[in-house]
């Protein structure tokens, strides 16, 4: 076609959409000159499917940056542009971009459909931002955007994620039409808020209305007995997916029940399953049985582990972390260091710590030892507040969190600087008393952090919420919702 220079503005879109489904960045950028040398490069449809194009192309942000170039290089834009940039946003993780992109799309007075709005409410769950995730769910009502299915589920998985779950479940009830994505979003979100409970009685009522389960709701299952100790009945639903609904387990769902059994600290019996997996066992559940053996003192079982992790995976820094981190379990400072030392030739760096917290539409994010914010000096203060306070009530740091050779003075100093109290005390400053505050961090809430948390929401009479890396806590009265169990 090209030889016979006869391809059309209609002809593209079907080559675009073609090569995003490959995911080939060059051959996209190879297309897109041939868009250019023909003469389509001002079409709007061409340039709609060139920005959804490059944000689906392998490649991550250097493709999305390509889609945005082409983005603001155009002439006329309709809803279907300003979707398809801020899916791209949200597809690399960029959720805060999105976002920002949404209110220029509204500044420039430009109607969003239930695709934007999909994406928005994405957008709003990688952030954790509830609040704003509330301004869409009435923007949609007040617009009266089609709310069908797809941005019904967006909704109910929205607040799932950002805490409120009770909420997902109310309009997951109200819901006429439901999907099995419906049923998934619910027992997914009951789960990472360990109501595993609620969960499994979801999952035996979608079973009663005659849905068929799929490997996906599996996993949410799963999920919810290993964070909610529900060792027997993961069990029990594990091996019916291939007896009952024949469903071949796939890595996920062994991963799941490692995980269950490592929770519970199962650890030997964790090894065991492995060892006798069908399938060869990816890293994830090897890091999984590394960190259970460093939690429950099996500490040479995990150095062993760790060690041939890294032979099969040697450039892949968090074996490097967890093995470090071990030898610091062990008081062993000299190989800690070798191995940090390794870390440093090699260019490793370790995923830092950070807290996002949610105040008046506004996304605020801290760092461990974060000096950077304009009320630093007044959070500090009141870290060292909170500090006081809580060693009144009984509070002993757990200075072994802290993976350094120093004294526990420092240890403890190190602690008070983690990301979570310096949210916690920003939230205390800027809000009322008596406000709920919801956190979202990046990583696994540490012992020490939680059960800080545990105190200042007694203390302060404060409900906290925080949502890590792989569940909620609700925090109320010096109590968490996972009851230690995490």
């Amino acid at each position: 076609m090209l030889e016979r220079n006869v391809p059309n503005k209609f002809t593209y879109p079907f080559v675009l959409k073609a090569c995003a489904g490959i995911g080939d960045l060059n051959l996209g950028k190879s297309i897109h000159g041939s868009v250019v040398k023909f003469g389509f490069g001002d079409e709007v449809n061409v340039q709609n499917t060139l920005v959804h194009m490059y944000c689906c192309c392998r490649g991550g942000e250097g493709g999305v940056e390509f889609a945005r170039k082409v983005f603001d290089e155009m002439s006329r834009s309709d809803s279907v542009s300003w979707s398809a940039m801020i899916g791209g946003y949200v597809r690399v993780g960029r959720s805060s971009d999105a976002i920002s992109l949404f209110r220029e799309m509204q500044i420039k007075g430009v109607c969003p459909d239930e695709i934007t709005m999909v994406s928005v409410l994405s957008a709003c769950t990688g952030l954790g931002a509830l609040e704003l995730g509330k301004w869409v769910e009435s923007y949609v009502e007040k617009e009266s955007v089609q709310k069908n299915v797809e941005l019904s589920n967006a909704l109910i998985d929205m607040f799932a994620k950002c805490g409120d779950v009770d909420k997902a479940t109310s309009l997951f009830r109200s819901t006429r039409e439901r999907n099995i994505v419906s049923w998934t979003s619910v027992i997914g979100g009951l789960a990472m808020h360990g109501r595993g409970v609620e969960a499994v009685a979801v999952f035996e009522e979608m079973i009663r209305s005659g849905v068929t389960p799929d490997d996906v709701v599996f996993i949410g299952l799963l999920s919810a007995c290993s964070h909610s100790g529900l060792v027997d009945k993961g069990k029990k639903y594990f091996d019916s997916m291939r007896k009952e609904f024949g469903i071949v387990p796939k890595i996920e769902h062994y991963g799941c029940m490692v995980d269950m059994l490592c929770r519970a600290g199962l650890v030997k019996e964790a090894l065991k399953f492995v060892q006798e997996m069908p399938i060869d066992p990816n890293p994830v559940v090897w890091r999984t049985l590394i960190n259970a053996c460093r939690a429950h003192g099996e500490l040479k079982l995990g150095e062993k582990i760790t060690r041939q992790l890294i032979r099969n995976e040697p450039m892949h820094e968090s074996n490097y972390v967890l093995l470090s981190n071990i030898y610091a379990k062990m008081s062993d400072w000299e190989k800690k260091t070798r191995i940090r030392e390794a870390m440093d030739m090699k260019g490793m760096k370790k995923i830092p710590g950070s807290t996002m917290i949610e105040l008046d539409n506004e996304i605020y994010e801290f760092v461990a030892g974060d000096k950077s914010h304009a009320q630093s000096k007044e959070i500090y203060e009141m870290v060292d507040e909170m500090g006081k306070e809580m060693k009144r009530a009984g509070y002993i740091p757990t200075t072994t969190e802290v993976l350094l050779d120093i004294d526990d003075e420092d240890k403890e100093d190190t602690l008070n600087r983690h990301s979570e109290k310096l949210a916690i005390a920003f939230a205390l400053l800027n809000t009322p008393p008596g406000t709920l505050i919801r956190i979202v961090k990046n990583l696994r809430i540490c012992d020490d952090c939680h059960s800080a948390t545990k105190f200042i929401s007694k203390i302060y009479n404060r409900e906290i919420v925080v949502r890590d890396r792989n569940r909620f806590h609700h925090f109320k009265n010096g109590l968490c919702s996972c009851r230690d169990f995490w």
